[in-house]
């Protein structure tokens, strides 16, 4: 048995030495074999594992995906996804090849391959457009003998108190795949075991959830109970902050107890709320502000607000019984359409007591103080101021970013929002929108800008601004009338302020000028000079003023308003002049101009407007219309009457109000019973000429506090006085019927409201709902008496207001138009500051006298991308609805672009077929002898579905920021200038009609931007043909200007239709007076000259007078030019010379080529009067031709003159022709040298004639 033992225990180690010396014995041989098969697998494959042995493998071919899409993606993951067992967990090579068996490497594609990825090919990032071909990938995985596993996750750290250091071990082990077991060693290289440092988490306490509360210590008259939670920590060495107990208040129900309450009177009622007066019986009244009992007043006290004690009869009285009359009672008063009031009890010692309530009307809140846009650097802060007033004061204010509301809990805001800390991200558009009991009002919108740290607060580099050089100037280097003189963008942007909580930035900073340099521009015969804008920098902005101007007339015919009173809110701020002009300067701030034009002769209804303005600076001319009262009628206050609305020839009434008996009532409450002198002013729709005496603007403010438009049918004044004194009289209930024959749109009848204005906001508001009741009504001539269906509505008149029978029609869009210098619609030559009108007109069918009637008046000024006017419209019917637009600026209508002879879509400004379904025509289509100034069109709502109605110039109501974004190549319709053959140059450019671009300089032809001074020369002309004048204007006695370009003005001569062969030229010259430092007077220096064949023939007697007596003068010795310094002082039309000054440039130019059309100081013409108030005159006869021609005489009598030729050239032998230097005369016209050179070649050949007769 031992033996058997020692053989078992023997034989491995025999083997092993048996195996050992067989290795040895065959070292020689088995080492060639190993440096073949290694010398093998390198040409194999260069990436083969050297932990291996033995002959490598490949696998099959692969093919899951096409190169569709992206392009070819053969993923590792994916194939072993779907072939799983095919290939090894480490390939060593990999090889792709095209489906058509070409190489990877000679398909010349852009290719990525990775042992851990794959093989993919992406198709855009082939050459030439080309795609991926498809490939199919096959790997490379060497018969593995022994190798070792995956690394196992690391094992756990050794440390186990929280922050220490332990260590961290993971292991893998080495599988063979020889049956024969090895003994002397292992058969893979490398550890098996891996070992790192690890750290335990620091050490930390935290509290565990609370507890719940246990019960609480009593049952009334307060205690409290506690709740508790446990600390968990990892180490006794950390605790955990706070109180692990906590308690809370409870129980605090009152023990029953005596009440406490102490009454000076009475005893405490049976809750010991108040005081009770039993015996006592409190009588009231309540009358309304203008003494008119309220009846149906809801009566209660201030400590039980929800509990009615009585209600006011007709008479306004009430009685409560059992309430002390005490100094510490209050009662509350509230009746729709009246602000809430509040008022105290009286004791008079008896028992009974009276109270006096005088109710005010209930006004909705409106917007004092709108959020204005500001510009902060990231970081910093910003505050937006709100405000609203109304009756009651609005009690809450919420905060809108972006139409977001803003969490108060984050903000806590109130009519202020401060934003601190500022982010980029918090940029964009802030509203507030104010509540009270009667409604909410919106804020406009202000937009606020946050820059990042570091960003510029203005781009240095100017904007491309192109100028128009006159017209005989073309540069030689790139044959082009325009020159790029540069433009700075002129927003908001950061500055240093000294303090930036403010509502309103103190001394804004804008993006404008820093750095302007002189060049000149070679126009070919001439050089002209002009100033660029090189850089632009953040600076203080030029508030120019902001007004408004016009004149009041009556909308019949025509007559001024003369010294009516202009008021703001309950503020007179005005008076108009002698022809009702009037000029209003804007407040900064301001969002809303609402006026009201009172005339105290009381010849006309007061009148309400809502401005329109622009708030870049300058003034908007508006010409008011107003209505002129209806003439009184007596009526007897004992009896019903009957006032109808709307009396036309032919038609019936649109409407009639029934005044019950007994409904008069003077100021005191007293009702009034004699004879009442009765006007009723009507406000027609059917009368399209009462538009524009449409007051307010036909908006009003839903519930959620936006202005949404109303429709009219019709607007009324009453005006009721006591026929003694001309007292001022209110009425009780009375009825407002409207017929409904007159709304041709049955689904606005159901929406039908009774509006009045109000005369401080311009915002009208509802006074009551209609009912349907059938009624006898007169036909025309109250002769006749029919069965009509009316509307009907209540209303009290207790003030004076204008009432409206309107709808909310909320079938809205935008009609694009935009206005032009000349009717060559240029992009560049658009007009802004220009107000464009729109009127609605009523869907058809219409009035059998009249087919349409107007139904709303909207006006908007024309900004750089032209005007967005709101509109009715009708997607179902294209002309349901029809508009009249108009344009004026600074009191000169516009002319529309024609319908006539042909409709042209290039002129009118939309393509066909749009343009025949809005059925454009402008206002002498019919008939040539009316005005151009208007045209109409059918209000079709665009079809989203078809593409020739998306690119304007009608945009649905949710597209406005589409309309005012539009293109100048989009549809849209045009409004231009009749003025043409105009021309203006300034060295410093400038835009006239946005008084932002103008800049501070010597050169400046305007010199202040806060006032504009417009001068004017009449040129007259003695001649067949108009001709072109310019003004040349130089600097005349200013150190700094001298001799310097100021600008050129050329203009063309208007006929007199009234003489034969004369016209006459307005000619504007560049006025003397400060520069813009406002040290030194520059009287410019002036030269005016016909560019014709023009010779001098008469200069005004006064002018010539006044420039000797005013030197230094300047001498005239060329009579085809006329050269002054301009005068200072303000001449009139006896001098030929216009001056107006004014705070818009376009309208004191206006105002002065008025004046001298007109020849007169203070008259206004577009007739050319070319004999009255004329400076210069100049005559430029057509010129003949007196003598042949060369050529003419060649054919004529050949012989002749070449006998004269030959004579000409042997008297000119041995004569030198000296010529002079070459001189550059500036802006000079074609036909100034002309006459100098022909004069000279006939002096010179004159002298030579001379020289051979002797």
């Amino acid at each position: 048995m031992w033996d058997l033992k020692m053989v078992t225990l023997l034989l491995p180690f025999l083997f092993a030495t048996c195996f050992a010396q067989g290795t040895i014995w065959d070292k020689m041989n088995l080492g060639k074999w190993s440096q073949t098969d290694r010398n093998r697998k390198q040409a194999y494959n260069s990436l083969s594992d050297h932990q291996t042995t033995g002959v490598t493998e490949w696998t099959s071919w692969f093919n899951i995906d096409h190169p569709g899409g992206n392009g070819d993606y053969e993923r590792l993951e994916a194939i072993r996804y779907y072939y799983r067992e095919r290939v090894c967990a480490r390939p060593v090579a990999m090889e792709a090849r095209t489906t058509d068996w070409v190489p990877a490497a000679d398909t010349g594609e852009v290719v990525h391959s990775s042992l851990d990825k794959g093989f993919w090919c992406i198709n855009k990032e082939q050459p030439r457009g080309r795609g991926c071909s498809n490939y199919h990938v096959r790997f490379q995985c060497p018969p593995v003998n022994a190798y070792w596993t995956d690394w196992s996750g690391w094992g756990p750290c050794s440390a186990t108190a929280c922050n220490d250091v332990g260590i961290q071990v993971r292991q893998r082990k080495c599988v063979s795949k020889d049956p024969t077991p090895l003994l002397f060693g292992p058969s893979c290289h490398g550890s098996h075991i891996e070992r790192r440092e690890c750290s335990t988490p620091p050490c930390e306490a935290r509290w565990g959830p609370w507890g719940a509360w246990g019960s609480c210590s009593v049952t009334c008259g307060g205690g409290r109970r506690t709740r508790r939670r446990n600390c968990i920590r990892t180490s006794d060495t950390v605790r955990c902050e706070g109180r692990p107990v906590e308690f809370q208040k409870c129980g605090k129900k009152p023990c029953p107890t005596a009440c406490q309450h102490v009454c000076q009177e009475g005893r405490p009622s049976d809750d010991c709320s108040r005081c009770v007066c039993e015996g006592h019986l409190l009588h009231g009244e309540v009358l309304s502000a203008t003494g008119v009992p309220v009846a149906g007043a809801r009566v209660s006290l201030v400590s039980q607000p929800n509990l009615i004690r009585a209600r006011t009869n007709s008479k306004g009285l009430f009685k409560i019984p059992g309430v002390c009359s005490g100094s510490k009672t209050l009662l509350v008063i509230n009746k729709e359409k009246f602000a809430p009031l509040t008022i105290a009890t009286f004791n008079n010692g008896s028992k009974t007591s009276w109270v006096h309530g005088i109710l005010k009307s209930s006004e909705k809140p409106h917007i004092v103080k709108h959020p204005e846009d500001k510009v902060r650097y990231e970081g910093q802060r910003a505050i937006l101021c709100c405000k609203a007033t109304g009756s009651p004061k609005p009690e809450k204010y919420q905060w809108y970013h972006n139409g977001s509301l803003l969490d108060w809990k984050e903000y806590k805001y109130e009519e202020d929002l401060v934003l601190r800390d500022l982010r980029v991200e918090q940029s964009g558009q802030y509203y507030c929108k104010a509540t009270s009991q009667t409604g909410s009002i919106k804020s406009s919108q202000a937009f606020l800008t946050v820059m990042g740290k570091g960003t510029p607060a203005c781009k240095a580099t100017p904007d491309a601004h192109m100028v128009k050089l006159p017209l005989d100037c073309v540069q030689s280097e790139t044959n082009s009338k325009f020159y790029n003189a540069g433009r700075c963008p002129y927003n908001k942007c950061v500055g240093t302020l000294d303090y930036d909580m403010r509502c309103r930035d103190a001394g804004g900073f804008c993006c404008s000028v820093k750095t302007m340099e002189t060049r000149q521009i070679n126009c070919g015969r001439y050089s002209l000079p002009i100033k660029v804008v090189t850089e632009c920098a953040c600076q203080s902005c030029v508030e120019p003023k902001v007004l408004v101007r016009g004149r009041v007339v009556a909308a019949d015919d025509n007559e001024p308003l003369r010294f009516g009173h202009i008021l703001m809110g309950k503020e007179r701020v005005g008076t108009t002049g002698f022809q009702g002009g009037f000029t209003l300067q804007v407040s900064p701030g301001v969002q809303r101009l609402v006026v009201n034009f009172v005339d105290p002769t009381e010849k006309f209804i007061d009148t309400v407007k809502v401005f329109i303005f622009d708030k870049k600076g300058g003034s908007v001319y508006h010409d008011v219309k107003v209505m002129r009262k209806v003439e009184p009628i007596d009526i007897n206050a004992a009896e019903t009457n009957t006032i109808y609305l709307g009396e036309m020839k032919g038609e019936d009434p649109i409407g009639q109000i029934v005044i019950p008996p007994n409904s008069f009532h003077k100021n005191t409450g007293e009702v009034y019973e004699g004879t009442v002198k009765a006007s009723v002013t009507f406000i027609d729709p059917r009368n399209i000429t009462t538009a524009a005496a449409a007051p307010g603007d036909l908006n009003f403010v839903d519930d959620e506090g936006d202005t949404l438009p109303l429709r009219t049918y019709g607007m009324f004044s009453v005006d009721f006085r006591d026929e003694a004194n001309k007292e001022v009289l209110g009425t009780g209930a009375v009825q407002v019927l409207l017929d409904t024959q007159h709304v041709k749109m049955q689904e606005h009848i159901p929406t039908m409201k009774l509006w009045s204005l109000n005369p401080d906001t311009g915002i009208w508001e509802e006074e009551s709902h209609f009912h349907y009741e059938k009624a006898a009504a007169s036909g025309n001539g109250r002769s006749k008496r029919e069965e009509r269906t009316f509307l009907i509505g209540n209303m009290e008149i207790r003030e004076r207001r204008l009432f409206n029978l309107d709808v909310p029609e909320n079938r809205r869009c935008f009609v694009k138009v935009r206005a032009y210098m000349s009717d060559k619609f240029l992009p560049h030559e658009q007009l802004k500051g220009v107000v464009i009108s729109l009127i609605n007109l009523e869907p058809k069918p219409g009035y059998s006298s009249n087919p349409r009637a107007w139904g709303r008046f909207d006006s908007v000024i024309a900004g750089q991308n032209g005007a967005c006017l709101p509109a009715f419209c009708d997607a179902i019917m294209p002309d349901a609805y029809t508009a009249y637009v108009t344009a004026i600026m600074g009191g000169e209508e516009l002319e529309a672009a024609p319908s006539t002879p042909k409709m042209n879509p290039n002129i009118i400004g939309v393509s066909q077929p749009y343009l025949d379904k809005l059925d454009y025509q402008r206002s002498d289509h019919a008939d040539p002898a009316l005005k151009k100034t208007a045209f109409r069109i059918n209000l079709a709502k665009p079809d989203p579905n078809n593409v020739d109605e998306t690119n304007g110039p009608i945009y649905p109501y949710q597209s406005m920021i589409a309309c005012e974004n539009a293109p100048v190549d989009a549809n849209h319709f045009r409004f231009f200038r009749v003025e043409k053959d105009k021309y203006e140059y300034n060295m410093v450019p400038f835009e006239e009609n946005d008084l932002t671009t103008w800049t501070g300089d010597y050169m400046s032809w305007w010199p202040n931007p806060q006032e504009f001074r417009a001068c004017f020369i009449k040129v007259k002309i003695q001649g067949a043909t108009e001709v072109m004048v310019r003004s040349k204007n130089m600097g005349g006695t200013h150190p700094q200007t001298t001799g310097q370009l100021y600008g050129i003005r050329d203009i063309r001569s208007t006929r007199d239709m009234s003489t034969a062969n004369t016209s006459a030229a307005c000619l504007e010259f560049k006025c003397s007076g400060m520069l813009f430092d406002q040290a030194t007077v520059d009287r410019s220096l002036i030269s005016v000259f016909p560019q014709a064949n023009c010779r001098r023939t008469n200069i005004n007697n006064l002018l010539q007078e006044y420039l000797i007596k005013h030197p230094p003068a300047v001498q005239n010795n060329e009579s085809h030019v006329f050269s002054m310094l301009a005068p200072v002082d303000p001449l009139g039309h006896n001098y030929g010379i216009y001056t107006v000054t004014d705070q818009n440039p376009r309208v004191a130019k206006e105002i002065a080529i008025g004046r001298c059309f007109d020849g007169t100081s203070d008259g206004f013409s577009r007739e050319m009067k070319a004999d009255a108030g004329v400076a210069l005159t100049f005559s430029c006869p057509k010129r003949t031709v007196t003598r042949e021609s060369l050529f003419q005489r060649l054919q004529t009598n050949p012989g002749q003159t070449l006998t004269q030729m030959a004579r000409d050239m042997r008297e000119s032998e041995g004569l030198q022709v000296r010529r002079g230097g070459t001189q550059v005369v500036a802006y000079p016209s074609d036909q100034q040298g002309r006459p100098q050179s022909r004069r000279i070649s006939n002096r010179r050949r004159s002298v030579v004639r001379t020289r051979s007769r002797q």
